[in-house]
């Protein structure tokens, strides 16, 4: 049975959902990696989850330096393969790869060499978190090659159809990750604990089985990957295209991140404990928007395959199927949280009084969800079809008005809530906003009678 899913034929529903169920499987699969890590890391007390957050964050910012290599990728070779070129597809793959090889190696030495200052920005008070916040970031993103080549080489696979290998290398990964977690942050017999520095060196481990993983399916694949060379020389004009196609979603991570950053150090202001309650309630929160983002993934290669094919009426029902899944699951993660918010953040910190500001995060964010998942899924269509600086001029004006909400609503009777607040209104006035841009943006898209084969060097203006 073929892994691949074929994007250009067939029933719409089973296509689509045929490719996202395993990344959305594989998205829960990354929740339940980072969820184990905060529940282990929780029973060691809130300093330490304040250290790992703090240091966290810098793996979060990570992602948006190798979007750029991993969103320029995989939109070009969904183009590629959409329209039948298997050499081009190759010649993108090559160029995504060697690019976020080198972005690893130069954020890895950033994170060594300058985790005072960057864990200084956050203004943590005690000397011991911030000790550990240090080691932390040392470790997890000093070594980001494995996390920087799984996300570019599952975009790839899933530009490709192929999201079930992605979908077994995280599933040994997390099965690797939660036999090392408590065996290296508490130890075993004669095998010392490391706190801190254990969940940062489980971490790591365990993405570095994942990428043998990888590599151990794509030595196999006679679609591709048999054609892509990562010692050749790639072309300007193939890398410049990418880098055109991946620079505004990048920026739009890294803006994303630092505005997140920023108001992490204000939420400092209100006590390390309330980072750490940030930290877990942001990892809670990650059942909904790392689905939605698994299934952005889908509708993306779905929209940019069929894009690449001329098949422009099946990019806008591949959209709307993909946002009535999400919209049902926006409203399911909703009631959870709303609904069980003291039982499910009671399974990651264990102290009375940091559990009440635990359980207003998760209730005042549970409205936002399902905006939340219709946006991320527009995000992906968008994208698909080679919209990025829409979608990032959109994130980046929203995200950004969260700093001055934030500000404003704090400074009420609200307290730390006017920070979560502030969350939950700018999520939903994007949710709103991107599903009117999709339906405008897809009014412009030739009909079915006019529809042309898209030549594959071709990028789609701006909108």
């Amino acid at each position: 049975m073929s892994k691949k899913v074929d994007l250009l034929r067939g029933h719409i529903f089973t296509s689509l959902t045929g490719l996202a169920l395993p990344i959305m499987v594989t998205a829960l699969v990354q929740m339940a990696y980072n969820l184990t890590d905060m529940a282990w890391i929780g029973f060691v007390g809130s300093p330490a989850v304040a250290a790992v957050g703090a240091g966290g964050m810098y793996v979060w910012l990570s992602q948006g330096v190798v979007a750029l290599a991993k969103m320029g990728g995989q939109v070009k070779v969904a183009h590629a393969l959409g329209s039948g070129n298997i050499e081009e597809a190759a010649k993108y793959a090559s160029g995504s790869i060697q690019m976020g090889i080198l972005f690893a190696f130069l954020y890895g030495a950033a994170a060594i060499f300058g985790a005072r200052p960057l864990i200084g920005f956050f203004g943590l008070s005690d000397a011991v978190i911030i000790q550990n916040a240090q080691v932390y970031l040392k470790v997890t993103c000093g070594l980001i090659l494995f996390s920087f080549l799984n996300s570019i080489i599952t975009g790839i696979l899933t530009a490709m159809g192929d999201s079930r290998t992605p979908l077994f290398a995280n599933v040994a990964g997390l099965a690797l990750n939660m036999i090392l977690d408590p065996l290296l942050i508490f130890g075993f017999g004669p095998i010392k604990g490391f706190g801190v520095l254990g969940a940062a060196a489980a971490t790591v481990m365990a993405q570095a089985v994942v990428t043998a993983v990888f590599l151990a399916a794509i030595r196999k694949d006679r679609m591709l990957f048999h054609k892509v060379k990562v010692l050749h020389k790639v072309s300007w004009t193939h890398i410049k295209t990418m880098i055109r196609i991946g620079f505004p979603a990048s920026v739009q991570n890294l803006i994303y991140t630092s505005i997140s950053m920023v108001l992490t150090r204000f939420v400092a202001g209100f006590g390390d404990t309330a980072v750490a309650v940030l930290r877990v309630g942001g990892q809670i929160e990650s059942i909904s928007w790392m689905t939605a983002d698994g299934f952005g993934a889908a509708i993306n290669s779905f929209s940019g395959q069929n894009y690449g094919a001329g098949q422009y009426d099946r990019v806008k029902k591949g959209y709307f199927t993909a946002s009535g899944v999400m919209f049902v699951w926006g409203l399911f993660s909703s009631a959870l949280l709303i609904g069980l918010p003291e039982q499910i953040f009671g399974l990651f910190i264990h102290e009375a009084d940091v559990i009440p500001m635990g359980v207003r995060y998760l209730v005042i964010l549970g409205f936002s969800q399902m905006f939340m998942c219709i946006e991320l899924t527009t995000v992906g269509a968008l994208s698909g079809l080679g919209k990025t600086l829409l979608c990032s001029v959109i994130s980046i004006v929203f995200t950004t008005a969260r700093i001055p909400l934030a500000m404003v609503l704090s400074g009420t009777a609200l307290g730390l809530d006017g920070i979560w607040w502030a969350f939950t209104v700018s999520s939903v006035i994007k949710g709103i906003l991107f599903f009117f841009c999709f339906i405008k943006v897809a009014d412009k898209l030739p009909q079915a009678g006019n529809a042309i084969r898209v030549e594959t060097d071709k990028v789609p203006d701006g909108y």
